[in-house]
């Protein structure tokens, strides 16, 4: 009776011991092991794609494209240029902004309006306006200024320039326009004949700056 329980005693003896090893061999990490989610951040990462090229379109929109160098695009690259360093900057508010800036400040020069103009354009800009508007009331001339339309806007330059973005814009607009001196005689235009004009302004932005406005920094074309 003695001998079968010693017997049993010495089997749950080596059973235990055989657990124990098998717990220290199997049911313990040595701090090597690989999780899933080890597997996950420490495994091969995606081949890396090549940065999508830009192409112009649809009046200055961006859309990825094979290349950046295609015909007809010669404000793609600037415009990636001024993305990269502004990543507020949004090509279709810019024509947006550009559209309603020409309208208002061919308006407001008309109108003689200063105040309306000065923060719109650069200091060099707003001397040429003030020049031209000074010698309209020296003349006692006023212009009559109404706008039609736009028959096509589009990019035509873009660049970045130190800390400056510059965008060059091809306006073609329509709009009636008549000057007249102090007896109410049209010396200038014609009151009831729409005008086609084709106006190239370049406007320009500190990209760093904390303002989102652009400025008109230079102009090709006639005045009204």
């Amino acid at each position: 009776m003695q001998g079968s329980q010693l017997f049993d005693i010495l089997m749950i003896a080596v059973a235990a011991v055989l657990l124990f090893r098998l717990y220290t061999v199997l049911g313990r990490r040595t701090g090597n092991e690989r999780t899933r989610q080890d597997f996950r951040l420490s495994g091969a990462q995606p081949a890396q794609r090549p940065a999508e090229k830009v192409a112009v379109a649809d009046h200055g929109s961006i859309k990825p494209e094979q290349s950046r160098e295609m015909p007809g695009d010669p404000g793609a690259q600037g415009l990636l240029d001024i993305k990269l360093a502004d990543r507020t900057f949004e090509t279709d508010k810019f024509i947006s902004g550009a559209r309603a800036a020409y309208e208002l400040i061919l308006t407001a020069f008309s109108n003689g309006d200063r105040t309306a103009l000065k923060p719109l354009l650069s200091e060099e800009v707003f001397s040429v306006f003030d020049g031209a508007i000074r010698k309209r009331e020296q003349e006692r001339e006023n212009v009559a200024f109404t706008f039609v339309g736009f028959k096509d806007v589009k990019i035509a330059h873009a660049g970045v320039k130190g800390r400056s973005g510059e965008i060059t814009v091809s306006f073609g607009a329509q709009f009636i326009s008549a000057t007249s001196d102090a007896g109410g005689n049209v010396v200038e235009g014609d009151t009831r004949t729409v005008r086609d004009v084709t106006d190239v302004w370049t406007f320009a932005r500190d990209l760093r700056a904390r303002d989102p406005n652009w400025t008109l920094v230079a102009t090709s074309g006639d005045l009204p």
